[in-house]
């Protein structure tokens, strides 16, 4: 085994951009990204950079990776989709790591499972950081990041949409909700953010999608996140803007994210996570 170094630093890469946007951070910051891509779930092309490809339940295969390498700073970040015990087809190692993790922790929420993770990954020597440790602009600034600003309506709607996100969050269901004329027209359930706009569009009104951290969630953990995808999603429903938590969300790609709202003339803005009691933007940030 490799002896550990201080500039290592694991990534148990999901799906989407982030995965690869911090291995390219890493040389910058004095650290050697070990990357662990988990199949059908990361993107195939970062396959050639992964020291490890390996489906989601070879525990045994991607701790001895991360030993060999001298890992003890861990990343998990990109989306998973949440599988079923079949089809994590557990090694030896998983079957022990899925039996620490407790029926508990599989029957709940992602947030309780991933917390179960977490502590089984720490009883391993290994100690998961939070990306924005790593990439602190990843996260949402306070402010309109876009041209057009809310509407007053569409701030009360914002508003709306954040509450009923923060109430799903407190059960551990999801971290989104849409909101239109005073009204909460969905909530994010399993299927995810862009389904659940999707399923939006079919209403024909121009509502808000907010998106905002759990009540208490770890923020080393599934931190809700957004980018170009979610403005396309957003703009093909017919939503007029999206509201995120300052600080408390991802934007994967904030230049073309932006660039995307702005083409579609949709809004973007970074708010408090009760924003009933920020002050009314004037402004748009250039």
């Amino acid at each position: 085994m490799r002896e550990a170094q201080q500039s290592t630093l694991g990534v148990i890469a999901g799906g989407g951009a982030l995965p690869a946007a911090l291995a390219d951070a890493c040389p910058a910051l004095g650290l050697t990204p070990v990357l662990i891509g988990l199949a059908g779930h990361a993107d195939p092309l970062l396959r050639p950079r992964c020291t490890l490809w390996a489906r989601l339940g070879a525990a045994g295969a991607i701790l001895d990776a991360l030993r060999r390498e001298g890992v003890r700073d861990l990343v998990l970040i990109g989306a998973v989709r949440r599988p079923s015990l079949a089809e994590i087809r557990p090694d030896l190692t998983g079957l022990r790591l899925l039996w620490r993790l407790g029926r508990a922790a599989w029957r709940g929420g992602d947030d309780a499972l991933l917390t179960a993770l977490k502590r089984v990954l720490e009883a391993q020597g290994l100690t998961v950081r939070p990306v924005q440790d790593f990439l602190p602009d990843l996260l949402a600034p306070e402010g309109v990041l876009t041209r057009r600003a809310p509407t007053s309506a569409e701030m009360a709607d914002a508003a709306k949409a954040m509450e009923a996100a923060k109430a799903l969050g407190a059960l551990d269901i999801g971290q989104a909700a849409v909101a239109a004329c005073g009204r909460v027209l969905a909530l994010e359930g399993a299927e995810g953010t862009t389904r659940m706009v999707a399923r939006v569009g079919s209403f024909g009104c121009a509502g808000v999608l907010a998106k905002r951290a759990k009540p208490g969630q770890d923020r080393a953990l599934d931190l809700p996140t957004i980018g170009p995808d979610t403005v396309a999603a957003c703009a093909n429903a017919g939503l007029s803007g999206i509201a995120v938590e300052a600080g408390g969300v991802l934007i994967a790609d904030l230049a073309h994210t932006v660039a995307a709202a702005d083409a579609e003339g949709l809004f973007l803005w970074g708010c408090a996570a009760r924003p009933e009691r920020a002050q009314p933007p004037t402004q748009a940030c250039p």
